[in-house]
This record gives C-alpha cells, sequence and structure tokens, in this order.
C-alpha cells in the first residue's frame, strides 16, 4: 500500500507507518527540503524519481507527485 503528496507522505512519516519514501528530483525546493528533514527525523529510507511525472504516475494518478511513501 502507498501514499501519494507532501502533506500525505509527512503525515505518514510523522504516525510512523512510512516505510520508505520517494521524493521526485524536479521538486519545489521547500517541498523537498520538508520531506528530506522528515525522513531524515523519522529514520525513513528515502529514494529518488526523476520527475514528478513519473512518480505520479507510479501512484496512479494523472497529475504529477512531488513525494509518494510506502506504507508498512
Amino acid at each position: 500500500m502507498r501514499t501519494c503528496g507532501t502533506k500525505q507522505v509527512l503525515k505518514a512519516m510523522e504516525n510512523g507507518t512510512a516505510s520508505k519514501v520517494v521524493l521526485a528530483r524536479d521538486a519545489e525546493l521547500f517541498i523537498s527540503d520538508k520531506i528530506k528533514t522528515a525522513a531524515k527525523k523519522y529514520g525513513v529510507e528515502l529514494s529518488y524519481c526523476d520527475t514528478m511525472a513519473e512518480l505520479g504516475k507510479l501512484c496512479g494518478i494523472a497529475v504529477g507527485a512531488a513525494a509518494a511513501a510506502e506504507l508498512k
């Protein structure tokens, strides 16, 4: 199971339900910084995807996604 979008990914990390996070390399800097900081704080593995469009497609949505999380 997974969740997409910055707010949902941050919530999943805070709740301890995210096992891995994927961040789009072309996401806006302030979003990237939030996700990277939270991943480090909560000890969640962080990997990267080239574009928001590609990550959105992987999540099965018709729009781009800055971040996605694999849930435990």
